[in-house]
């Protein structure tokens, strides 16, 4: 059960690794701090996937679920 999950989960993975490549996030940090006076500043980061790792994590929850199917 848990196998199958973990399968699914890798094959969704992947494919929207695929589809969309990348994803953005935001990190908050405080930049200058003077008594009661804090200046924040916004990072915008963005994450890089590459395409064999998408693929291979479609690969990986294949096979972990005909793995998976053969035990029974």
């Amino acid at each position: 059960m848990i196998l199958r999950l973990v399968a699914i989960l890798l094959v969704i993975a992947g494919g929207l690794a695929l589809a969309f490549g990348s994803f953005s996030y935001t990190q908050e940090k405080t930049a200058l701090k003077a008594g009661p006076l804090e200046l924040k500043v916004q990072d915008k980061e963005t994450v890089t996937i590459p395409p064999w790792a998408g693929g291979g994590a479609i690969a990986l929850g294949v096979v972990l679920l005909l793995v998976g199917g053969r035990k029974r």
